[in-house]
């Protein structure tokens, strides 16, 4: 059981209520995971404000949601996991791409291939990659500039990652049926 409540825009304090009501508007709900957030203004809105950015960059949705999928498997992070398969799957990733992902494999797309082999890799090297590991990416047709996108989205998804694991907030309903498990290590 989490020692962290889920707050509202009428139980949050009152500088994370504008950033709560902004997610409202944006996904016409609260998500949890930003809720449990809301007990610090200064992670709630910095988190809003980054992500943002990162949905105004060249990336497209798609992209952008693959990113943030193979994040979250990548940082066994269960809330997330069924959050982005979601919203992944609404924004045309094919369904067989999201699968391959949440199984940790990569998606036949080659783009989106690029994006999760960039990701994971930033991961796991925490940020070191080598210009093998960059010129792959720009080979898939991406450019310098968009590396540092990515590392945009590896960062905004960081903190939802670590915050679903440190709160473990509640499963919305809607999200239920893309439940999954982090692998036992």
């Amino acid at each position: 059981m989490s020692s962290y409540p889920v707050h509202t825009p009428d139980t949050a304090p009152a500088q994370s209520q504008p950033a709560l009501q902004q997610l409202q508007n944006a996904f016409g709900l609260i998500p949890n995971i930003a809720g449990t957030m809301a007990a610090s203004p200064v992670l709630l809105n910095g988190f809003v404000g980054l992500f943002e950015r990162v949905h105004a960059s060249s990336l497209t949705e798609p992209q952008i949601q693959t990113l943030l999928l193979t994040n979250a498997v990548t940082n066994a992070s269960e809330w997330p996991v069924a959050f982005h398969t979601a919203l992944a799957l609404k924004q045309g990733v094919p369904p067989a791409d999201v699968d391959a992902i949440r199984h940790g494999a990569l998606p036949a797309d080659a783009a989106l291939a690029a994006l999760s082999t960039l990701a994971r890799t930033l991961i796991g090297k925490r940020g070191r990659l080598t210009e093998a590991d960059q010129q792959r990416f720009l080979d898939a047709g991406f450019s310098a500039e968009q590396i540092l996108e990515v590392i945009a989205v590896v960062a905004a998804s960081t903190i939802t990652n670590y915050v679903a694991s440190v709160t473990q907030p509640p499963l919305e309903a809607q999200f239920e049926a893309f439940v999954w498990h982090a692998p036992v290590l």
